[in-house]
């Protein structure tokens, strides 16, 4: 009969998973990684010549405050309620069959906006890099 003080332990199931923290910058820095980023002037193209959703998801006293012209104010907050068809706040603006191009103030929360959607399904998605401050830095339009 063996005595389970003599028993070697299963390493496997004493294992502890340990979970890795990662800053805001790190995450963003991530997703950049994993997100499609296109420049102010390659977003001013697309929205020149094809049918594509632009998405403000800054909060709306910056979106009142200058915007790029035809955004959607969708703040980061809200977005995977609107974007979600089976919720009652979802937006029509919200449609994985059409191009979706987000933007913020500098690129932080539109870089993660994008991966979020990318989590659900949105297969047709970019963002700004650098937001509207690049926007506004390479003389682009905006309107308030």
């Amino acid at each position: 009969m063996k005595h389970p003080i003599h028993d070697p332990v299963d390493t496997a199931a004493s294992t502890v998973s340990v979970p890795v923290h990662k800053s805001a910058t790190e995450l963003v820095k991530q997703a950049k990684c994993e997100i499609s980023n296109l420049s102010p002037i390659d977003a001013h193209q697309e929205l020149a010549k094809e049918e594509v959703v632009l998405i403000d998801v800054r909060e709306s006293d910056e979106f009142a405050a200058g915007r790029i012209e035809g955004a959607v104010l969708a703040p980061r907050g809200m977005l995977e309620f609107y974007a979600d068809p089976s919720l009652p706040y979802h937006k029509p603006q919200f449609d994985k069959d059409r191009r979706i191009i987000l933007y913020c103030a500098s690129g932080g929360r539109s870089a993660l906006s994008v991966q979020t959607l990318q989590n659900m399904g949105y297969t047709r998605v970019a963002h700004i890099d650098g937001g509207l401050k690049a926007w506004q830095t390479a003389n682009l339009p905006t309107t308030k």
